[in-house]
């Protein structure tokens, strides 16, 4: 993944990147859907991750004092591992974008080729299409991808206060909180559910 990133990050890195897939017989179109499906496993995760946090918030207000420790200790680590798969989310999307912009600006270059008018003019419908498709797609993820910071910042908030607070007393005051970031979490589920169909529909496509 890290060379994947490096390799993305720079035109003439990303050549060699390519010529090597091209010559295992993978061309751009299919790197663009294996990125587009590891896109949609991250978010299913992630999606998973933040379900799980919530569920350990609430059982937050069952426990004792003698347990609160141990709770918040599970709870700082719903937090990191939801951190880890947002970071992961944003990447995956990044590198996807970057693939996408670079497979479309060969199609574009490969139509002006054509002698056959036709096909040209059917090419381009083709990737006007498969444009449009892919936009749809960016914008559902992008739209899941940025409903977790404030999500994250709320999570941070409820371990920050525990970590100071590690007391039966900070229980009953953050019970006023976990009824907002449930609705935060339900949204970006909602989102995060709208952008894996979007990419299920895309994949179809190519």
């Amino acid at each position: 993944m890290l060379t994947l990133a490096v390799c993305l990050a720079g035109a003439g890195c990303r050549s060699t990147y390519y010529a090597m897939w091209e010559g295992l017989g993978k061309e751009k179109r299919d790197l663009l859907k294996d990125q587009v499906e590891e896109a949609k496993e991250d978010q299913q995760q992630a999606s998973e991750q933040f379900k799980d946090a919530l569920t350990r918030l609430k059982e937050l207000y069952g426990v004792d004092g003698g347990d609160l420790e141990r709770a918040y200790n599970k709870l700082s680590g719903d937090y990191d591992k939801c951190d880890a798969r947002a970071a992961q989310v944003q990447d995956r999307i990044e590198r996807m974008e970057t693939i996408a912009a670079d497979l479309f600006r060969e199609w574009e270059e490969e139509i002006e080729t054509y002698s056959s008018a036709n096909l040209k003019a059917g090419s381009q419908e083709r990737l006007t299409e498969t444009k449009v498709k892919y936009r749809a797609l960016a914008a559902a993820m992008k739209k899941a991808e940025s409903g977790m910071a404030p999500v994250l910042v709320q999570l941070k908030d409820q371990v920050l206060y525990l970590k100071h607070n590690l007391n039966a007393q900070a229980i009953g005051a953050l019970r006023g909180e976990v009824v907002d970031i449930e609705k935060e979490i339900a949204s970006l589920i909602q989102d995060m559910n709208q952008s894996i169909a979007e990419a299920d529909a895309f994949i179809q496509t190519l």
